[in-house]
């Protein structure tokens, strides 16, 4: 059980539960908030270098987030962060395709001057086919086990 950063290691890996995409989650995300025709539009988007709908970037983002989260990577503490590394798009997500996400400690260090560590999990979103379609590398904080005064 993870409760602080003390108990993560190097090479600890996670991995979540699946979620299926829609045609009409992917047309209702673009709708509030990437309003492109390969969003929107099946037939637009079959004249598209995509040759098809396809979900936003961000949508996809916000997916692999939320399978993050659920893993609770970190136990009880919630996931912030201070920015985000090597975040790419590989693949398009298509309507119908099932995600999951891993992911895997890649830096651990503990700060010098507060009572918490600076973590690099790198995350892979993965399609039913198993290929990578989105990884991202946040910078989270974790806090340290508090201190304990003997009795």
């Amino acid at each position: 059980m993870i409760d602080w950063f003390e108990d993560l290691s190097l090479g600890i890996r996670f991995k979540s539960e699946t979620v299926k995409i829609s045609e009409a989650d992917i047309k209702q995300f673009a709708s509030k908030f990437d309003p492109q025709p390969f969003h929107l539009d099946d037939d637009a988007a079959q004249k598209t270098l995509f040759k098809g709908l396809v979900a936003s970037g961000w949508h996809t983002a916000a997916l692999a987030m939320s399978l993050a989260v659920k893993t609770r990577p970190f136990g009880p503490h919630p996931l912030i962060g201070l920015g985000v590394d090597e975040l790419r798009w590989t693949l398009p997500v298509r309507p119908d395709d099932i995600l999951h996400i891993e992911g895997e400690v890649v830096s651990l260090t503990r700060s010098k001057t507060k009572p918490q560590g600076v973590v690099l999990v790198k995350w892979t979103l993965y399609n039913q086919k198993g290929e990578a379609v989105y990884t991202f590398t946040p910078i989270g904080f974790v806090p340290t086990r508090p201190e304990t005064n003997p009795v």
